[in-house]
């Protein structure tokens, strides 16, 4: 058969979710480097071989190490300084838009085999992983401080533990994945791994020896700087490591069970974010236009106080870095007070809590007032005290950031009158109550048009718009299966006005100040996820597991 015939035949018979190469390469019965070359004379572009691009230069700054990892390309300059994109995925329809765009620069484009350029990058990270080990053991003195872990192919090769090669390959795994969490599961038969990718657990692999399973724990216990002997009792720690250039922070979580003993490692990217934080926005959060309009107007209040609530990991925090990065001009005096700094902002003064040198936020927050802010970010609010003081700064000509722990924007005014904050001061300081979710979008790679479901609306107790278009995520291998990719903020806002303001004061029952919310067009999470999933953007299923139902 000719390659246009192999071709036809692998996009036809594919029907498992995987890319039209993955088939071709399994179908064709072609040699890798017969089949590479066939394709390029097909599309007309030239190969490239291992040893050819072993004399050339990466170009990490224009195309990063993290982005050529993700899409199997890199960027390469020769000793002309001339720039080649080598790609594998002739199929890809969006890849060459997107390099053009990445790249910004002329280039040339030539074709190479996905194992030529795995094996280009791994010899790239070898050097990369030299550079940053060195960097990373000498301070600003010259010498050498703490070792951290090195996380990466070549460190896990080199390992000759196998209880070591296995808790940097579960790291090395989950950073790749992009998962906000590690969980590590004791079970009468040994441990389950899990990953938190886009908010929801996944099971990725398991350890079957109770034995093995004792001494991962110990390791992380060992890399976390806490007590290996002792079994019985809740620990915290932190430690870091170096992943493709950047250094990494993991916070560490040990709880006792009836098992042996749990682990929960969250992973705190902070260049990840950091990356995007000065030109950081709203509509990088994927917020509705209409909500971002009413949150932008707030944010540019010359004085009080803008809430953002929600459970832990929906967002609240990126939102807060967003509204400051969009108003931070460098004209006014910004003071952040966190636990802890996840992301830095340039031109920002960040404040991280102590608790254990006796740093708390209603101590910061009281400094923070004496040292000349314009606009303060309290991280979160926990206890009276510092409602209070967060109150009395948003009233004394400050604009004030915070979160709070609550289920919906009505909710918080319950919270702070149950703190014991007046509630006369409270509705006088405050301007505008956000509540949000971070709602899985289905994957575009995969995505499909369906029927309504009708015994899954009447569950859910809604009723499809006539222009509804449901979608579902067929699985594949961008979305690792799951038929879902990324995920997008849903808000709901309470806007205080003058009636609204007297209500919450005279303590009204919370159904009256519903009433009025509604009246003057607050839209509730529900609602503006629903909206998601009748664009086809996200589904029922997400929507019900994300907002409650009325």
């Amino acid at each position: 058969m000719t390659i246009a015939e192999l071709i036809i035949q692998a996009i036809k018979t594919n029907e498992t979710g995987k890319s039209s190469l993955n088939v071709l390469e399994e179908t064709s019965g072609l040699a890798i480097e017969k089949l590479v070359a066939e394709l390029a004379e097909f599309f007309s572009y030239q190969t490239i071989h291992f040893d050819e691009m072993l004399v050339s230069s990466p170009a990490f700054d224009l195309l990063s190490f993290s982005d050529a990892i993700q899409r199997d390309c890199v960027v390469i300059s020769d000793d002309s300084a001339s720039l080649t994109f080598v790609f594998s995925d002739v199929f890809d329809s969006n890849l060459m838009a997107w390099a053009v765009e990445k790249i910004a620069l002329p280039f040339t484009s030539k074709l190479a085999s996905r194992a030529d350029i795995t094996a280009y990058l791994a010899k790239q990270e070898e050097s990369l992983r030299a550079v940053d080990s060195a960097l990373s053991n000498v301070g600003s003195d010259g010498v050498n401080e703490n070792l951290i872990e090195e996380l990466s192919l070549h460190s896990i090769e080199m390992d000759d533990s196998s209880v070591v090669k296995l808790v940097r390959s579960t790291l090395y795994d989950a950073l790749k994945a992009d998962a906000s969490d590690v969980h590590l599961e004791t079970t009468p038969q040994g441990l389950a791994i899990k990953y938190r990718l886009d908010g929801v657990i996944s099971q990725m692999g398991a350890v079957s020896e109770q034995g093995m399973a004792e001494q991962i724990v110990s390791r992380i216990k060992v890399m976390a700087e806490l007590d290996i002997t002792e079994t019985r009792i809740p620990q915290d720690g932190r430690f870091r490591a170096v992943y493709r250039g950047r250094e990494i922070d993991f916070r560490v979580s040990i709880m006792p069970s009836i098992h042996g003993e749990d682990v929960v490692i969250r992973v705190l990217d902070k260049q990840s974010l950091a990356d995007h934080v000065g030109g950081l926005r709203l509509d990088y959060l994927g917020f509705d236009d209409n909500v971002m309009a009413v949150m932008r107007r707030h944010f540019l209040s010359p004085y009080g106080m803008v809430l953002v609530t929600g459970p832990t990991g929906s967002g609240k925090t990126t939102t807060l870095y967003a509204a400051i990065s969009e108003i931070n001009n460098g004209m006014d005096k910004i003071i952040t007070i966190e636990d802890p700094v996840e992301y830095q902002l340039s031109g920002v003064l960040q404040i991280p809590v102590n608790e254990k040198k006796g740093l708390s936020f209603s101590l910061g927050l009281r400094s923070i007032l004496r040292h000349d802010p314009d606009k303060i970010m309290v991280g979160e609010i926990r206890d009276g005290e510092t409602a209070q003081i967060a109150v009395q700064s948003a009233l004394t000509g400050h604009l004030v950031f915070t979160t709070v722990h609550a289920n919906n924007v009505f909710d918080v005014i319950g919270r702070f009158l149950n703190m014991g904050v007046d509630p006369y001061s409270f509705v006088s300081a405050l301007n505008i109550v956000i509540a949000q979710r971070l709602i899985r979008t289905v994957c575009s790679s995969c995505a499909e048009l369906v029927a309504v479901d009708e015994a899954l609306t009447n569950l859910a107790g809604v009723t499809p718009p006539e222009d509804a278009k449901p979608v579902h995520g067929k699985g594949c291998g961008v979305c690792r299966g799951t038929g879902y990719k990324g995920r997008r903020a849903v808000a709901e806002i309470l806007c205080l006005d003058d009636e609204l303001r007297e209500l919450i004061a005279r303590r009204a029952p919370i159904s009256q100040i519903k009433e009025h919310a509604r009246n003057q067009g607050t839209y509730l999470l529900r609602e503006a996820a629903l909206d998601l999933a009748w664009r086809g953007e996200t589904t029922i299923e997400e929507v019900n597991r994300v907002t409650a139902m009325a």
